[in-house]
C-alpha cells in the first residue's frame, strides 16, 4: 500500500542514495531537466507500487523503468519532439560568461535528441551512465552485439551531426572545398 510509512522511508533512503544519478540519466533520456524530473517521478511512483516485489538491485530496476518510459515518450511524441529537438539544437542568441559546460551539455542533449530511440538509449547508458555492454543489453532487452552495433552507429551519427552543426570558423575552413 502506498501509504505504508516503512515503505515510504525505504524509498526515501533509496532516493537519497541514488537519486542524483537517476536524475542525470532521466535528464539525458528525456532531453530536458523538466521532462527528466517528471520521468523520474513517474519511475519512482512505479517503483513504490512494486517495492516489495523488487528482487536484486532497485537502482537497476528503476533504470529499466526510465528506459521504458523514455521509449514510450519518444514513440508517443515523435513528431513534436523532432521539431523541438531541432529548435533546441540551435545556438542561443545570448550566452552569459561561465556557461561553457552548460552550453556543451545542451549541445550534446540537442544532438542526442536527433538520434533514433535505440541509438540514443545505448549511448546514454554506455557512455553517460558508464554501464557495461551486458548491463546495457539487459536494460534494453537485446544482445550485447546489438548494443555494440547500435552504439557504433549512434556515435557515427553524432559525429556527423556535430560536424554539420559547426560553423566554418569552428572547423578551421572558410568555405574552401
Amino acid at each position: 500500500m502506498p501509504g505504508d510509512p516503512s515503505r515510504t522511508a525505504e524509498l526515501e533512503a533509496f532516493v537519497a542514495e541514488h537519486g542524483e544519478r537517476l536524475l542525470r540519466a532521466a535528464i539525458f533520456l528525456a532531453g530536458s531537466r523538466e521532462s527528466g524530473e517528471d520521468m523520474l517521478q513517474n519511475a519512482l511512483e512505479r517503483l513504490l507500487r512494486h517495492w516489495r516485489s523488487v528482487r536484486g538491485n532497485p537502482e537497476r530496476y528503476t533504470r529499466r523503468i526510465l528506459v521504458h518510459l523514455a521509449a514510450d515518450g519518444w514513440r508517443r511524441h515523435a513528431v513534436g519532439r523532432g521539431k523541438l529537438g531541432l529548435l533546441r539544437a540551435s545556438t542561443p542568441a545570448y550566452q552569459p560568461d561561465g556557461t561553457a559546460d552548460i552550453d556543451r551539455r545542451d549541445e550534446v542533449v540537442g544532438l542526442l535528441q536527433q538520434l533514433p530511440v535505440r541509438q540514443r538509449t545505448a549511448i546514454v547508458l554506455r557512455y553517460l551512465e558508464g554501464m557495461t555492454e551486458m548491463e546495457t543489453a539487459e536494460l534494453m532487452g537485446c544482445s550485447a552485439g546489438t548494443v555494440k552495433s547500435t552504439t557504433s552507429r549512434g556515435l557515427d551519427r553524432l559525429r556527423e551531426l556535430s560536424w554539420a552543426s559547426r560553423s566554418p570558423q569552428d572547423t578551421g575552413s572558410e568555405g574552401k572545398s
